[in-house]
């Protein structure tokens, strides 16, 4: 039996994974329980596969948005059911196989040690990687610690993690972006500001081809002009942040 909580749940944001939603939970329900689903206006056969799979396991939940709004979009409702529900924090995995569903129990085993803190997971690459994709993370993860004057955040687009969840659904509530693929990184540098520490794990990441059942919604051109429109609203906070930043960093030598 995986292990139980009435405090931390898996929360999986879907849209149109293929073949790998339903392994993909799966896998995650042999490593935890329980395991929430958020289908975000899918329209492939893993709407169909994921309720069955839902009406016969009590500790599998899945939640349903009528129309795609975005991973972020899809985090947040799921967020707030789980808070309603007395959860206090979240993992977020991908539904595409990608994330390692063996790393959940060590995730969640050190946020309930440190709740107060987000636990981020370190991309540990295979050759399965883009190396387009490999090389463009590092001006994200460049920008993120710019941004956070350099508070630890290990990577700043990698899904695999577990969040305070009242913590970001506070700010997410104020803040009207956040609600595309631009939410991973903004997730982390705004919770940062916040005060909310990072812990990094290592955790290995895998890509599967087309013919492996792997399914890609990643854009170039689309998620990059998002990524520096995020980039540009969260420098000019930070320099807004920076005298305080300053401050909270001095007090903690």
């Amino acid at each position: 039996m995986p292990p139980t909580s009435s405090t931390h749940l898996v929360l999986i944001p879907s849209y149109n994974p293929g073949t790998k939603g339903v392994a993909t939970v799966l896998a995650a329900r042999r490593h935890w329980s329980p395991v929430w689903v958020v289908i975000d206006g899918s329209t492939d056969e893993s709407v169909t596969a994921l309720g069955k799979l839902a009406r016969e396991d009590p500790e599998l939940r899945v939640l349903a948005l009528p129309t795609n709004r975005g991973k972020g979009a899809a985090v947040l409702h799921g967020l707030e059911a789980a808070l309603a529900s007395g959860f206090t924090h979240v993992l977020t995995m991908d539904a595409d196989g990608q994330h390692p569903e063996d790393r959940i129990p060590a995730f969640m085993a050190t946020s309930m040690a440190a709740p107060a803190a987000m636990v981020l997971g370190e991309p540990v690459f295979d050759a399965s990687a883009p190396l387009l994709r490999v090389r463009g993370r590092r001006i994200s993860n460049w920008f993120a610690s710019l941004e956070t004057l350099g508070a630890g955040i290990g990577d700043s687009l990698f899904g695999f993690r577990v969040y305070p969840a009242a913590a970001l659904a506070r700010i997410m509530r104020r803040v009207p972006w956040m609600r595309r693929f631009d939410f991973d990184v903004e997730a982390v540098v705004r919770l940062s500001w916040r005060g909310v520490r990072a812990v990094n794990l290592p955790a290995a990441v895998r890509y599967f081809r087309a013919d492996q059942g792997g399914v890609s919604h990643f854009r170039y051109g689309r998620d990059n002009v998002l990524l520096t429109w995020m980039h540009a609203r969260l420098f000019a906070g930070f320099v807004i942040r920076l005298p305080f930043l300053i401050l909270r960093r001095l007090a903690r030598r």
